[in-house]
């Protein structure tokens, strides 16, 4: 096997602030197109080449689908950080590493450069079962308990489910009892996009990842769409190409990888940022 992919359990101790992992090992580039769906999600990426240069990298969310050649030998281990644990955890709200990639260490504040340190020291290829061992103690940085919960019901709310549509902003903002501007504004600072962009991420995720399993008018309406000419729409604008191409193979020209933040501390302003950081692995 060339190419190995797995997403372990998160530690109970660790869901509180990592609400997913994967770890990706490439011992050869791989046959097919290497593609980044749009992702609400911040990211810590640890990531080893072939000669053992290790980097840590703080990846934001990302709004559009990005496409690449697959690079050899290189292992990785993604951490998928919970809702509204970015500006805890990194010294930066998640809206300012919107589209963007940095190493973790030119983030400006000492929490993000000791998470890149200590993370900095372990092997991708073994990482999964230490991070049990090594982060409790970094990650203590205070979280809002119910500023974050109210957040993760946002999003929860908000996303794709098997036995429901997601919810609509304005329901979203009710059943909270909170305003549609407070709501972006958690979200802006949480999360790194609005509540509207969030859901629609999720919901062209949700097709990318089914495509081909179900009847497009079927799969339009699981996902909250109000037909399949919307679907399509949202689609193209977020893949580059519409369902049925993308579940043809039929995707954009490949793009070369680019490096987001080059010096230390070229962080954007909240709610700005470009779109196309550098991809990963």
């Amino acid at each position: 096997m060339t190419t190995a992919e797995q997403a372990p359990t998160v530690p109970e101790v660790l869901r509180p602030w990592i609400a997913g992992l994967r770890t990706l090992t490439f011992a050869e580039p791989p046959e097919e197109t290497f593609v980044q769906l749009p992702d609400a999600v911040t990211k810590v990426v640890l990531r080893m080449t072939a000669d053992g240069r290790r980097e840590v990298l703080a990846v934001g969310p990302r709004v559009r689908a990005s496409y690449h050649e697959g690079k050899a030998h290189i292992s990785c281990v993604e951490l998928r950080l919970a809702p509204g644990t970015a500006g805890p955890l990194l010294g930066v709200p998640a809206a300012a590493l919107l589209g963007r990639a940095v190493a973790l260490d030119e983030v400006p504040g000492a929490a993000g450069r000791r998470l890149a340190r200590e993370l900095g020291r372990l092997d991708p290829r073994e990482a999964g079962p230490r991070l049990a061992e090594v982060l409790p103690g970094l990650l203590s940085a205070a979280v809002d308990p119910a500023r974050a919960a109210l957040l993760r019901a946002g999003v929860e709310a908000l996303s794709v489910r098997a036995d429901r549509e997601p919810a609509r902003v304005r329901e979203v903002a009710r059943e909270l009892a909170v305003s549609e501007r407070q709501l972006r504004n958690l979200f802006a600072e949480g999360v790194g996009v609005s509540p509207k962009h969030y859901a629609r991420i999720d919901r062209v995720r949700t097709v990318a990842t089914r495509a081909g399993s179900a009847r497009w008018a079927e799969l339009a309406a699981a996902t909250g769409y109000f037909d399949q000419a919307h679907m399509s729409s949202d689609f193209r604008s977020l893949m580059g190409v519409p369902p049925r191409s993308y579940a043809m193979g039929r995707l954009p020209a490949l793009t070369p990888c680019q490096a987001g933040f080059r010096r230390a501390g070229e962080v954007p302003p909240q709610g700005l940022g470009g779109e196309g950081g550098k991809p990963t692995p």
